[in-house]
């Protein structure tokens, strides 16, 4: 594919330089062909004498390609997003579906997760894994590792913790942080009540 590609640039480039050279003077008709013009003779198909085609050829000719030299400035590719005033001024479009979250109270985007419940979330779930590499190191686990905050443990009888590795935060889980957002997505239905996040994708 790249092969056949490639050999349709060189014919067309080959074929741009020829018509360039015989229009403008720089090269003259083969002494073949201007004898077969003349003599009404069938033009010869033998290309063996040719010259082979080469990109280098193109760039040692001083062929510029169309890319650019210097990098906008701040103040032309803001031009080019919101015009100028005086003569073509691109005007901003509101937003429409900003939405306030029913949790922490920040305006967000609808379809979108809100930045700032996810940014609280994002820092806990590093500190859990950070936890879990003070722990267990970064070897391969096997078994599935529980994380459980203080006071937890206990909700449970001894004999449900068998065989799973526990990893303990020495705090209270955070009310906004719910036991659903570390809950799998194979899992069946949970026995809790907390209600899961509404409104996204």
């Amino acid at each position: 594919m790249a092969s056949n590609i490639l050999i349709k640039w060189r014919q067309a480039f080959f074929s741009f330089e020829q018509h360039f050279r015989l229009t403008f003077g720089l090269q003259r008709f083969p002494d073949d062909l201007s004898v077969a013009l003349t003599n009404n003779h069938p033009i010869p198909t033998n290309t063996s004498s040719r010259k082979e085609f080469s990109i280098k050829d193109i760039i040692g000719e001083g062929i510029l390609w169309a890319v650019p030299k210097k990098r906008r400035t701040l103040e032309r590719r803001q031009l080019r997003r919101f015009g100028m005033l005086d003569r073509h001024f691109k005007m901003l479009i509101p937003k429409t579906d900003i939405i306030t979250c029913n949790v922490c109270g920040h305006d967000y985007e609808r379809r979108h997760l809100c930045g700032n419940c996810y940014a609280k979330v994002k820092k806990e779930t590093e500190s859990i894994k950070e936890k879990i590499e003070a722990e267990l190191g970064l070897e391969p686990v096997e078994q599935e590792v529980i994380v459980l905050y203080k006071g937890e443990k206990e909700q449970q009888p001894s004999e449900y913790w068998q065989g799973k590795r526990i990893v303990e935060i020495d705090k209270e889980r955070p009310a906004w942080f719910s036991k659903n957002l570390m809950e799998k997505s194979t899992a069946g239905t949970s026995d809790c009540v907390d209600v899961k996040p509404t409104e996204l994708a």
